[in-house]
């Protein structure tokens, strides 16, 4: 069978993609090797879907080339995926740093998105496996598409197979391997907005503040010169394997960018001058502990200050003994031992190199007519919406092209 377009991956990326360009008249056919459409949406955001968020810029995105996200994020944007989303009647509401979620289900965007594919007439085959990718023989333009229930020839051919995050719902390296095929680098793959785990001589001693959360600021120690590092401020978990939460997530992302080395530091004061605040208490006669609990979860509070050895009423702690209290309370440092790898991370870090691509089309200069979106190219966002609106905004763009 022939089509104009084929798009390989029915998740967020590849339905946005399939419906920009069946609305503009071109034949489209779906291809997915999963029985059950698009479970990546459904899981996100506990089962409401952080579809986007309401700011959203290069900044927030990682890649080795940081700008490539630029153009197709300023073409199709947060207000015009919010748009579509009124126009299906989703109620949504806005959480903490502008993240919107739906007010019921995830579903509901998985329904409006294969409802806006049927009424341009997209083509659906899944589950299917696919069993070759090949280049159409001799001088013709185009893709030959071997699956397990038949071939499939098409002009355009668009991968949208995601990262390796999750494999219980059906990640694979298929989209990576393809970019192989064809010549295409790729960037190495590692787990991104992924718990770190903790060393075991660090769990000995710390695994006592197991479960305590707290609001935190979290940053990478060590990073390459003028590289950019920024401070996640939102919850950080302390787990019997690590370290977890979503400041923890954000910056393990940069952690893994910067070649997984040295510590990360976590401010567990962060609107407070600590130094300050404890000359504040110098004449205390109350011990550490329950000054922070002042601040911090009290099991936590007592507990960080009795492994620290700062058990003592304040009013006996030399002046030297609070400035490193003060110095590890703003930049905790924990050396993380690893992630927690792929089958707890939100999303991958790396993939099909934005080098080979355009970030107008998001087509492979090397090979006409193919193109790649969404988790599998070199671009990741932060937690927060932002991996959606890559997935929304790259599959417009390769849908507005193919």
């Amino acid at each position: 069978m022939d089509f104009d377009v084929i798009v390989l991956g029915a998740g967020a990326a590849g339905m946005m993609c399939a419906a920009v360009a069946g609305a503009r008249g071109r034949r489209v056919l779906l291809v997915d090797h999963a029985a059950t459409l698009a479970e990546k949406i459904r899981i996100s955001g506990g089962g409401r879907c952080n579809f986007t968020n309401r700011e959203v810029g290069p900044a927030n995105f990682l890649s080795r080339n940081p700008h490539f996200c630029r153009s197709a994020l300023a073409r199709y944007t947060p207000r015009d995926f919010i748009a579509l989303v009124e126009r299906h009647g989703i109620a949504y509401h806005e959480r903490n740093l502008g993240q919107l979620f739906c007010d019921d289900s995830a579903m509901q965007i998985i329904a409006m998105l294969k409802a806006e594919c049927d009424a341009v007439n997209v083509q659906w085959a899944m589950p299917v496996s696919i069993e070759r990718v090949a280049l159409m023989p001799g001088d013709a333009p185009g893709f030959e598409v071997a699956t397990s229930k038949g071939g499939y020839r098409t002009q355009s051919l668009v991968v949208a197979t995601g990262g390796l995050s999750i494999p219980k719902i059906g990640a694979t390296p298929f989209g990576l391997r393809l970019a192989e095929q064809f010549g295409i680098a790729v960037v190495p793959p590692k787990p991104a907005l992924v718990p770190l785990a903790a060393p075991p001589e660090w769990l000995e001693r710390f695994g006592v503040l197991s479960g305590s959360s707290f609001d935190a600021v979290t940053t990478c120690v060590e990073v390459p010169r003028s590289a950019v590092n920024p401070r996640f401020r939102e919850a950080a978990l302390i787990t019997h394997r690590g370290l977890s939460g979503p400041s923890i997530l954000q910056v393990s992302s940069y952690w893994q960018l910067y070649g997984a080395r040295g510590p990360v530091a976590l401010d567990l004061l962060p609107d407070i001058d600590a130094g300050a605040w404890l000359n504040d208490h110098r004449r205390d006669q109350q011990g550490l502990g329950a000054l922070l609990s002042e601040h911090l979860p009290r099991r936590f509070a007592i507990s960080f200050a009795e492994l620290h050895g700062w058990t003592q009423p304040l009013a006996q702690l030399s002046n030297a003994t609070l400035q490193t209290i003060a110095q590890t309370l703003k930049g905790w440092p924990i050396q993380p031992s690893g992630t927690l790898g792929y089958a707890k991370a939100e999303v991958t870090l790396g993939g099909v190199d934005t080098a080979a691509l355009s970030q107008q089309t998001m087509e492979a200069r090397a090979v006409p007519g193919l193109h790649f979106i969404g988790e599998v190219v070199d671009v990741t966002g932060w937690l927060g919406g932002y991996n959606f609106q890559w997935a929304w905004a790259s599959g417009h763009a390769a849908g507005s092209a193919a």
